[in-house]
Order: C-alpha cells, then sequence, then structure tokens
C-alpha cells in the first residue's frame, strides 16, 4: 500500500507543477498573438486551474471510476468556497469590484441547478455530459464576448495583467504548453491508480475519495493563487479564480464521466452534495454580489466558510468513511 501513497503524493506534487507551467506557457503563447489580458485571464487561466480536475475525471471514467470524478467536481467546488475563499478572506476581507465576475455569479448558480436537474433521474449520461459540455462552449464563447465588448477597462484586467508572465519566446512558451500537458496526463493517471488502489485496500468509496483528497489535492492551485492575490490586493483576482473554476467544473469536469462513462449516480450525490453545493453557490453569490452595497466577503464570514469546510469533512467521515 506504501506505492499507492506515494503514488498520490507523487501525482499531486508533479500535477500541480504541471498545471502552473501549462498555464504559463498557454498564457504566454496567447500574449504573444497579441490576446487581451482579460481574455487570456477568463479563459485560459480559468481553463488551466481547472485542468487538474478535468485530467482526473478523464482517466477516472477510462478506468471505470466515473463517482470518483464526479466526486473530484463536486468536492472541489465545495472546497474552492469553504477553503480557499474562507482562508483568503481570513488574510483579508476581499471585496468585489469586477462587474464581469458579478455577472458570472448568476451563471455559476444557474449552472448549478442545471446540473442538479439533470442528475435528479440518478443517472449521469452521455446526453446530460453532452448538455453541460455545449453550454461550457457556449459560456467560453460569452466570457470572450464580454472582454472584447467591455468599453471600460474591468478591475479584473490589471489583475491579470500583473499576474501574467513576462515576455517569453514562442518557442519557450510552446515547450512549456506541450510540456504542462503532457506532464498532467501523466501525474493524472499516477494519481488516479494510487487513489483507485487506496480506496479498494481501505473499503472507501471512490466518491469518497473524490470529494475528500483528490478534491482537495486538485483545489492546491486555487488555494495558492487566492492566497496570494489576497496577500497582493488582488481581491477580484482571489474571488475570480473561485467562482471561474466552480465554472469549468460544473460544466466541463462533470460532463466528462457523462461523456466516457455514463453510470448511475453512486448514493450520497443527489442527496448530499449536489445539495451542498448549490446552498454553498446561493451563499457565495449573495456575499459576493452586494445586493445591498459592495460585495464583500469579510473575516467573520471567511471564518463560517472554513467551518463549513470542516464540517462538511466531518459529515463525511461520520456518515461515510
Amino acid at each position: 500500500m506504501l506505492i499507492d501513497y506515494a503514488a498520490i503524493l507523487a501525482g499531486f506534487i508533479l500535477l500541480i507543477w504541471s498545471a502552473d507551467r501549462f498555464i504559463i506557457g498557454a498564457a504566454a503563447t496567447a500574449r504573444n498573438f497579441n490576446v487581451s489580458p482579460l481574455i487570456i485571464g477568463l479563459t485560459i487561466v480559468g481553463f488551466g486551474t481547472s485542468a487538474p480536475e478535468m485530467m482526473v475525471a478523464g482517466f477516472a471514467s477510462f478506468d471505470g471510476s466515473p463517482a470518483m470524478a464526479i466526486g473530484n467536481a463536486l468536492g472541489s467546488n465545495i472546497t474552492n468556497i469553504t477553503l480557499v475563499l474562507g482562508v483568503a478572506a481570513l488574510i483579508t476581507p476581499l471585496d468585489v469590484h469586477s462587474r464581469i465576475i458579478k455577472k458570472e455569479l448568476p451563471i455559476l448558480l444557474l449552472a448549478t441547478f442545471i446540473a442538479l436537474i439533470l442528475m435528479l433521474d440518478m443517472t449521469l449520461d452521455r446526453l446530460d455530459g453532452f448538455v453541460l459540455a455545449s453550454l461550457l462552449v457556449l459560456l467560453m464563447w460569452w466570457i470572450a464576448r464580454q472582454a472584447i465588448r467591455s468599453k471600460e477597462k474591468d478591475k479584473l484586467t490589471d489583475e491579470y495583467l500583473a499576474e501574467l508572465p513576462d515576455t517569453m519566446p514562442n518557442s519557450h512558451a510552446i515547450f512549456w504548453l506541450i510540456t504542462g500537458l503532457l506532464l498532467l496526463t501523466a501525474s493524472s493517471k499516477i494519481l488516479v491508480w494510487g487513489a483507485v488502489n487506496v480506496a479498494t485496500d481501505l473499503g472507501i468509496s471512490e466518491l469518497v475519495i473524490g470529494l475528500t483528497i483528490i478534491a482537495i489535492g486538485t483545489s492546491l492551485p486555487e488555494l495558492a493563487a487566492s492566497i496570494a492575490g489576497a496577500l497582493k490586493g488582488e481581491h477580484d483576482l482571489a474571488i475570480g479564480n473561485v467562482v471561474g473554476s466552480n465554472l469549468f467544473n460544473t460544466l466541463g469536469v462533470l460532463a466528462i464521466p457523462g461523456l466516457i462513462h455514463p453510470a448511475p449516480l453512486a448514493e450520497g450525490i443527489l442527496e448530499r452534495d449536489l445539495p451542498i453545493v448549490l446552498i454553498l453557490t446561493i451563499v457565495l453569490l449573495i456575499v459576493g454580489y452586494g445586493f445591498r452595497g459592495q460585495g464583500r466577503i469579510n473575516r467573520f464570514e471567511g471564518g463560517l466558510l472554513l467551518s463549513a469546510f470542516i464540517a462538511y469533512q466531518m459529515l463525511l467521515f461520520f456518515t461515510v468513511i
């Protein structure tokens, strides 16, 4: 079993590093072709931060473990809202200035509702996967259109510009793009192999492994990015990373098991995990949108979110494990 744990640890380390290299290579390549920083940040970086979840979901589904893939998507969304934003808000209260983030928050809630409706029949089939994937393509088009048509500079533009890699020759950018993608693929395969073996040996369901260990591990890039954004005063970047990642998880990552390995939902997804994701998304919309003023996640709310993360992990431990 030690080799399985070593595979999980090595997979996580390589996964996080390769995702960072992939984002840098993709962002630098796009920048060299004069793509605007806002489009790069909202699409390429947004996709890149969810690349670990997508890769893991793909290999888990190919290996006949769709529950792990679904758990990864839902668990990552829960972790992003509770742990990532909770820790970031405890460092410094997070103000929402970006108009685009305020437009994305209702879309995230709608996407979560759609995912819930599609799975009310207790299955995630190819039609469900196709609908989610199609909505992701539509979302990407909408985001790019918003960035292009924005007449006033959005607050996110400067924050993304500050975080994008310095000028990099095309040869180096393409090298890291390809290398990052290849290592993402390899590390995801190693991680899924180790996780499936551990789940089998310990008698823990693959869903729980996806909701906990893998979800937390694949959310580490978002955690690092949001903490860095909070420390630098880039509040919109800290929140935008979570909103964007959750959109990609809901529409992109959840689509993968449906398209690759249609199957009935594992017990607990519809009764426990999806409702929790929905409730947390509603909470995020309320505090982030700022219906009565400036959208803001203060330290008290950050503490509540972090407490919710701990409570959810305890719920899984006492009811499932």
